[in-house]
């Protein structure tokens, strides 16, 4: 029996996803949570916790960067991303960058069981019909995004939080504002990013965080510096 934590912030599919695991799967606890944050402060309250089931697209959570940041705060800890998504690139960046399972959300309580116990066992998940071509591809394009992920890990809980609102255009006075911390302190942060991102402005920043991301690039303000 294992307990879970699952991280979707529509409160339906996380419904639905906890009654399609107990019809074959034995839990003994799970937890719910709706955003990124949550979802950090209950894995450090139940550090006992055998599963986390995450969805790539919540508040806090800018794409692959926020999975990249769990593998670093939480090295031991199976992660197993449930997502609409059922593109190639999408699942093969996920298995790089530490996820053990890959679960698409049209999946059947059959598939999802079988994910949950395979990496249980310690063994890598993704739907049969496509394995071969998710574990087994190399490219220099993903030898790029490994790199660039090994410098997003680097980074400070805190430090993610202030690059997650930079990817979103925001400006020094409301990232200070929305955590609590003082513009200098922002400012602090974010020549901090620069140096291991390897960057020299905010534009270098968001273009190689949006690497890490499930949407395209869009054009954000990124005219304070």
């Amino acid at each position: 029996m294992a307990k879970l934590i699952v991280a979707d912030d529509h409160p339906l599919f996380r419904n639905a996803l906890i009654n399609a695991i107990s019809s074959t799967f034995a839990t003994k606890a799970t937890i719910e949570t709706d955003s990124f944050d949550s979802t950090c402060a209950a894995l450090e309250q139940h550090p006992d916790t055998d599963l986390l089931l995450l969805d790539l697209h919540m508040p806090g959570n800018c794409g692959f960067l926020g999975l990249i940041q769990l593998r670093k705060s939480f090295p031991s800890l199976p992660i197993v991303v449930i997502s609409a998504s059922e593109e190639l690139d999408v699942i093969r960046r996920v298995m790089a960058f530490g996820a053990s399972a890959y679960v698409p959300k049209s999946a059947n309580p059959a598939d999802i069981s079988a994910a949950l116990n395979a990496v249980l066992a310690g063994e890598l998940w993704v739907p049969a019909a496509i394995k071969k071509q998710v574990l087994e591809h190399h490219s220099d394009k993903a030898e790029e995004d490994l790199d660039l992920a090994a410098k997003v890990a680097q980074l400070t809980q805190q430090q993610y939080k202030v690059l997650y609102y930079l990817t979103e255009g925001w400006l020094n006075k409301q990232i200070a504002y929305d955590l609590h911390i003082s513009e200098a302190t922002v400012k602090a942060h974010i020549t901090a990013i620069f140096r291991k991102l390897g960057v020299t402005n905010r534009t270098q920043v968001v273009i190689q965080a949006q690497r890490l991301t499930l949407e395209p690039p869009v054009n954000k303000a990124m005219a304070q510096h």
